[in-house]
């Protein structure tokens, strides 16, 4: 490969996930058709089905139609591989592609094809999970439905949609189911899908590394619950996107103790929260106990395990380093050096089901260096 070859950032995929009525299509004909500046790749499941506005296509040739704007919109028939390699030995470079799953789809097997297959890897990175959810029918949603929840735990932002069909009162109650489901996404609220862009694409989110670099606090305790608005994503232009991180991802050790999240009574009488997350503390790790162990939980406990995302400290080892996972799926690297009085801390965050958090702390404990 040649030296420039190596130095092409990979194209960021966006995946995003939502019900029928959540408002992906909103969304997707924005992307479609907002004067953004931008070139994207909109990889919808059925082009029919999901109501693309045809008067945006100039032209089409064999399965990818060509918008007004630059972007370009194709459909899955097939293998979401070819599809993607057909897109990359286009002329012209995109800034992102999204891919639009079906309302009862899972994310995880899209999500695992960008995380894990090599060839569409090498030029592509999965940015972020997105999900979008209908305020108005949230809890309708989730009680008939076990997807609704898992795309909301699996997401790395979550777009609250339709606020204005729900109360103030109603909606601070989406936002804490939202919030025990998965305590570490990123949360916009929006009206019609109106959410800046900027704020949902190339976020970096489902990289680790590129999360920790962009909010150090990521994993971590004691962030207040600011979620962002339509007002604040358009009216401060970028300085507050820096300060925003801040505030969104938090790791609610506290909030386990209180029976699941239940920060309102209300929650419960909604819905009885089946996707729960354990986060393990600790200082620094032996790797030949600590890596046969996250194997085994991840081999036990797989299906069970929607993602996992950690920080480990290594004892003598100067690097931190980023582990994160998808069901039985894990992978690891080391991120950087540890900073000149930086803590030696572990941190590692479980969102799943049935997770045994008694067992998972002492056989995570078992593996620190000191133990």
């Amino acid at each position: 490969m040649t030296e420039a070859a190596a130095t092409i950032k990979p194209i960021p995929v966006t995946v995003l996930t939502g019900y029928l009525g959540a408002g992906k299509t909103t969304l997707l004909n924005r992307i479609l058709s907002e004067n953004h500046g931008k070139k994207y790749a909109v990889i919808v499941n059925e082009f029919g089905e999901i109501g693309i506005d045809n008067d945006l296509i100039v032209e089409s040739d064999e399965e990818i139609y060509e918008m007004n704007n630059g972007c370009v919109c194709c459909t899955v028939r097939g293998d979401l591989i070819r599809v993607v390699e057909g897109l990359m030995r286009r002329p012209g470079r995109f800034d992102g592609i999204i891919v639009e799953t079906t309302g009862l789809a899972d994310p995880v097997p899209v999500a695992q094809t960008f995380f894990m297959d090599d060839d569409v890897r090498a030029k592509t990175e999965l940015d972020a999970v997105v999900a979008l959810v209908d305020a108005k029918h949230l809890p309708l949603r989730l009680k008939d439905s076990r997807e609704a929840e898992d795309q909301i735990a699996f997401a790395d932002v979550v777009i609250i949609n339709k606020t204005d069909l729900v109360t103030p009162e109603e909606l601070a109650v989406i936002e804490d189911i939202v919030r025990a489901i998965n305590p570490s996404a990123r949360i916009y609220k929006a009206t019609r899908s109106g959410v800046d862009l900027a704020r949902v694409l190339d976020q970096g989110a489902f990289n680790l590394e590129r999360a920790l670099e962009n909010d150090p606090h990521f994993l971590e305790h004691g962030h207040d619950d600011h979620v962002c608005g339509p007002d604040c994503s358009h009216d401060h232009g970028h300085d507050h996107h820096h300060h925003d991180h801040d505030h969104h991802h938090h790791d609610h050790d506290h909030s386990h103790d209180h029976g699941h999240h239940h920060h309102h009574g209300e929650v419960s009488a909604i819905h009885d929260i089946t996707v729960q997350s354990v986060s393990l503390r600790g200082g620094e790790m032996n790797p030949e106990r600590f890596f046969p162990w996250i194997q085994k939980v991840t081999q036990t406990d797989g299906p069970n395990i929607l993602r996992l995302k950690g920080i480990i400290a290594f004892k003598d080892d100067a690097e931190r380093y980023v582990v994160q996972g998808v069901h039985m799926i894990i992978e690891g690297d080391h991120q950087r050096p540890w900073k000149d009085g930086e803590k030696h801390e572990s941190r590692l965050v479980f969102i799943g089901r049935n997770l045994d958090r008694e067992k998972l702390e002492n056989s995570f404990n078992a593996c620190l260096a000191a133990a």
